[in-house]
């Protein structure tokens, strides 16, 4: 499994960044767009407070237990109903409504029945689950038959057989999973964290920098969610290819 080769270049982002210069220059206001180097100079200053650190911490430990534990309860529901026929088809429209529903729906419900501090899990864990779980099932569903028949002829233990056979045929299907929900799940995450406004969260720092139209902090706390959100991609993906690695599954 290889990792997909990175097509951001540094001259294309340096142009960007020009271009926002430009633009902040010629309408003059740091209400509707302040230049980058503010911006830059703003989240500065907001890494050298503690608060900025703690709000991280509450951000990031809950998108990243919402994701671990989509990723927990998709795999073994995914196992699950590929053994049991009758429990796929009753997770099936479970996961339809999951996937069709807006975020923004699940927020004002979730919001009715439950207190806003661990709101960005709930959602982070809804908008991962399907994924996972879709893409777990397809995997396991795609295993070599034949593969299989051996392994039952030979009588090999059925740990053996899902250590060997199973997981490094599974592990592409989840690599391409993680891939796909990672983003999504801190979209919805701090989407939720926004509508919630969650005590010393990322979220609440942004809803705060919208009603005083304090613009650069607006766009610092972005450049902050952009920045945990790549780490945080990063850092699981590797550990997956590192699973894959050791599953075999090398190409």
């Amino acid at each position: 499994m290889k990792a997909g080769k990175h097509e951001i270049r540094i001259w294309s982002v340096l142009v960007w960044l020009l271009v926002w210069q430009l633009a902040s220059m010629r309408l003059d206001s740091d209400i509707l767009l302040v230049s980058p180097v503010r911006v830059v100079c703003r989240l500065g200053f907001l890494m050298g407070t503690a608060s900025f650190w703690k709000t991280i911490v509450f951000t990031l430990s809950r998108i990243a237990a919402g994701f671990f534990a989509a990723v927990a309860a998709g795999c073994a529901l995914a196992a699950a109903a590929s053994y049991f026929r009758k429990m796929q088809e009753l997770l099936a429209p479970v996961m339809l409504v999951v996937k069709s529903v807006p975020v923004a729906s699940f927020i004002i419900l979730a919001l009715i029945w439950f207190s806003s501090r661990n709101l960005s899990v709930l959602i982070s864990f809804l908008m991962v689950l399907p994924v996972i779980y879709t893409n777990v099932l397809g995997g396991i569903g795609g295993v070599d038959r034949e593969l299989l028949e051996m392994a039952q002829v030979f009588r090999i233990p059925r740990m053996r057989v899902v250590r060997y056979i199973y997981l490094p045929q599974i592990m592409p299907f989840f690599y391409s999973a993680c891939r796909v929900s990672l983003g999504l799940c801190w979209k919805a995450g701090v989407a939720a964290e926004v509508i919630g406004i969650p005590r010393g969260s990322v979220g609440e720092c942004l809803q705060q920098a919208k009603v005083y139209l304090d613009t650069p902090d607006l766009f610092a706390w972005t450049l902050v969610i952009v920045a945990l959100s790549l780490a945080f991609e990063q850092l699981v993906l590797f550990l997956v290819r590192k699973a894959a690695c050791l599953l075999g599954n090398v190409k």
